[in-house]
């Protein structure tokens, strides 16, 4: 699964043809769970507020990069990088 972005402590990667909702999967301190492109999160959990803040500031601001890898991702390209927070 290929990683599109890290920040912090924060590993976001994002699978090939995965299933809909465009989603995440975000890693943290051991812990994972899967975000929506709302920043709601779908399975598993994070159990740094701080974390999961940080994760849904960079989902509103990463929105369109967002969008653009899940297409990639879903026709089997190669995704791009997303710039983390800045």
């Amino acid at each position: 699964m290929p990683e599109i972005c890290r920040f912090f402590g924060i590993v976001i990667r994002m699978y090939f043809e995965d299933h809909n909702p465009p989603h995440i999967h975000v890693e943290h301190q051991g812990e994972a769970a899967i975000f929506d492109f709302n920043g709601n999160i779908l399975k598993g959990r994070l159990t740094s507020r701080t974390a999961v803040k940080l994760v849904r500031e960079w989902i509103d601001l990463r929105a369109n990069d967002l969008r653009k890898d899940w297409e990639l991702a879903q026709s089997g390209n190669a995704l791009d990088k997303i710039d983390p927070l800045p």
